[in-house]
């Protein structure tokens, strides 16, 4: 019988395991946000701070509320104070990174504690597989910017049980977020299909036919509520290209997949978008 969740631990303080955390601690659970490098987390810190400081300008939170809040968040470097009811990973996309982590969790946590992913792409089942506890591996992913957006995409793994499931969709709810449920699969639902407004987009880029300002301008009139390159921009280049190269790998490399040459070209040159300054477009000034 698994016991409810008071306590969350987020590892990874990018600018995706910052937002959830942030998003758990406004919600009242006590929440760890770990990561081995100490300026992306006094960054997160400052982040963090600037984005509550802005809730209660609009008024949308009070000073003390804002100050409960920060007072609900530990910054560490430290991960033997990674115990919590569950933990997220928001670390680098890459499976043995996440299953380490994981099972140098096992090691210090109680032994109902949750391990979720927030991958965008990999498979929930393969980790879970290599992971001590597989009954308690699922996904709950996340998307940029946390705090806003309201979906979260739950991923059952072929090993993850029906409580733990349960305990999930009901946790994803208490952080007034969505929950989907989604089988495992690659790119599960919301990456399998935008994949083709990133790639689609670029592929008209590549020819030269409308360039990226325009296509977001065109895109962004007929509805869209940020063109492509923007999103890419936001979501980071090196992030959207792994989840491509992820998927195209995963359906054995069909076309439609194929990552472009200009997103490979951001990502060797360090051009990542929102978080290094530059990407489609030049955020420096």
């Amino acid at each position: 019988m698994l016991q409810p969740i008071h306590s969350i631990c987020v590892c990874g303080a990018g600018t995706m395991g910052s937002g959830i955390a942030q998003v758990c601690a406004q919600s009242g659970f006590y929440t760890v946000l770990f990561d081995l490098n100490s300026e992306i987390l006094s960054k997160a810190k400052t982040n963090t701070d600037k984005s509550l400081q802005t809730l209660v300008e609009k008024g949308k939170i009070s000073v003390e509320k804002k100050q409960d809040i920060s007072n609900r968040i530990q910054f560490t470097n430290d991960i033997n104070f990674c115990i919590a009811d569950i933990v997220i990973e928001a670390i680098i996309e890459k499976l043995d990174a996440k299953i380490a982590l994981f099972n140098q969790l096992a090691e210090i946590n109680h032994s109902e504690t949750i391990f979720a992913s927030n991958t965008s792409s990999l498979s929930v089942s393969e980790i879970a597989t290599r992971v001590v506890h597989p009954t308690r591996v699922i996904g709950m992913h996340f998307f940029n910017p946390a705090p806003a957006m309201k979906l979260v995409e739950v991923v059952k793994a072929e090993q993850t049980i029906l409580p733990v499931l349960n305990m999930v969709m009901e946790l994803t709810r208490q952080l007034n977020k969505t929950p989907v449920i989604c089988k495992d699969s690659p790119g599960f639902i919301v990456n399998r299909v935008a994949r083709h407004y990133y790639l689609e987009s670029l592929r008209i880029a590549e020819k030269g036919i409308a360039g990226f300002e325009e296509i977001d301008k065109i895109l962004e009139a007929t509805g869209f509520r940020m063109g492509p390159f923007k999103l890419m921009d936001l979501i980071g280049n090196d992030i959207n290209y792994s989840v491509t190269q992820s998927l195209y790998e995963a359906f054995d490399k069909p076309v439609r997949f194929k990552p472009s040459p200009i997103q490979e070209e951001k990502v060797s040159k360090q051009e990542l978008g929102r978080k290094t300054g530059k990407g489609y477009y030049d955020y420096s000034k």
